[in-house]
């Protein structure tokens, strides 16, 4: 029926979850922030440096009973340096977990990010479907107000009825065909931003379903568990513990700092002199030392008092997040036990409409009512089959707006048929690792 380039919600979704640029690029933001950890734990690790230079330099002497020397030098050396940290104030220790939560809060934001592009894909996908059913509708208007206005003016031509039917009828007809174009544009629209999201044109849209089965069957229910669950407020709370540490991470700023550091070197010397000295010179040495700030002017302590400050914002903004989210699902459910009821009402409104047209039509041809009340009449029914229309699309779109709210709108619970992208295999690909500029996928 819908032929092979139909696709549905599924298909979409599915797209979307592989093809989306904004989930695209926050994944890519996640492998960034995976980096965190291989740069704190650096900190444990040694610093190897190596140094090289090379000298020429030339002397002169005059002496005063008119002794003329002329002498260069040659002189090169090289040298290697380990410096290994051995405490640091517990800022190594420190950095580690906190990258590790930063990347937490990551993939959190990513799970987010997840729901709110599948959110906005299926929305999109009934928003055409709603658009090409409205647009279908104003044309079927405009088709019968067309054989109206054309009987109206064959009526008109033998004598049966006046010009002001004729002229109520083409009016109708032109705001009927004004109503097709803008219905024309809201589903080019439509369109255009399902292709952003998904990243390919529409083919033919099957229809929608609603995905009741991701959320709970009462307001109650549905809190207790998006306020549990809900990858904002796990986020933020991974935020709350990267602040916390960024405090440790400064106060260790005022500790001591132990390092232990070994150089090995060779120099060579090349004399010209009448001498013609050669030589070569091998040295080692090892080196303890501990660093104690006592007064860095202030800075240390600034910093301290800025990470604290940060670590309040953080807090505020978990309770920001909880907020938001419990405000967004009793507005999702509110929406989806309307549009319930709305779905049964528009069909009634609709059945109701039909007849009465039908039946005023009748009374039209028996002289019992005028044209004006016929199209009157297919101005209800019309309004009547496009509330039923855009109630249906209400209903599912509530429903994918609950299963966000409470944060189970993901491709797992979706069944998506695609490949699950897993941040767990370029972090442990990361992870580890000393050197290398080359990122895990060959860039």
């Amino acid at each position: 029926m819908h032929g092979a380039s139909a696709e549905n919600l599924s298909n979409a979704l599915s797209l979307a979850y592989s093809n989306n640029p904004t989930l695209n690029a926050a994944r890519a933001g996640l492998r960034a922030t995976d980096e965190g950890v291989p740069q704190a734990l650096s900190g444990y690790r040694p610093t190897v440096t190596a140094t090289g230079s090379a000298q020429r330099s030339w002397t002169q002497s005059d002496y005063r009973s008119g002794y003329l020397k002329n002498s260069q030098a040659n002189t090169a050396s090289m040298a290697i340096q380990v410096q290994q940290i051995l405490y640091r104030g517990n800022r190594t220790k420190n950095g580690v977990k906190q990258a590790e939560a930063a990347i937490q809060a990551a993939r959190e934001s990513l799970k987010s990010t997840e729901q709110s592009v599948l959110l906005e894909v299926a929305t999109a996908y009934m928003d055409i479907l709603q658009n090409q059913a409205i647009l279908e509708l104003r044309k079927q208007n405009v088709a019968f107000l067309e054989e109206q206005a054309r009987s109206a003016r064959d009526r008109f031509a033998v004598g049966e009825t006046i010009n002001t039917d004729v002229n109520q009828a083409e009016a109708s007809l032109a705001a009927a065909i004004s109503l097709v174009h803008a219905a024309e544009a809201n589903l080019t629209s439509s369109k255009a931003t399902y292709e952003q999201y998904v990243g390919k044109k529409p083919g033919t849209l099957v229809a929608g379903y609603s995905v009741d089965n991701l959320f709970p069957n009462s307001l109650e229910a549905a809190l207790s568990q998006g306020l549990s669950q809900h990858p904002s407020i796990i986020a933020a709370k991974f935020n709350v513990d990267v602040s916390d540490l960024e405090v440790k991470i400064a106060q260790g700023a005022l500790l001591p700092t132990v390092s232990v550091t070994g150089e090995a070197g060779t120099s060579w010397t090349n004399n010209t002199s009448s001498s013609n000295v050669d030589s070569t010179t091998n040295s080692a040495s090892i080196l303890g030392s501990v660093s104690i700030p006592l007064y860095s002017g202030g800075a240390n302590h600034s910093a301290v008092r800025e990470a604290k400050e940060s670590l309040g914002q953080t807090r505020i903004q978990l309770d920001l997040a909880r907020a938001q989210i419990r405000a967004g699902i009793i507005s999702a459910w509110a929406s989806l036990q309307a549009s319930i009821p709305s779905i049964t009402a528009a069909q009634a409104e609709v059945k109701a409409a039909r007849l009465a047209t039908q039946g005023v039509i009748e009374e039209q041809k028996v002289g019992q009512r005028t044209l004006l009340d016929v199209l009157d009449q297919q101005e209800d029914l019309i309004s009547a089959r496009i509330s039923l229309v855009q109630a249906q699309h209400d209903r599912i779109v509530a429903s994918f707006s609950m299963a966000s709210a409470t944060g189970n709108l993901s491709a797992a619970n979706l069944k998506l048929k695609v490949k699950r992208y897993d941040p767990n295999e370029h972090y442990n690909a990361v992870r580890d690792k000393w050197v290398g500029l080359r990122t895990p996928d060959g860039r």
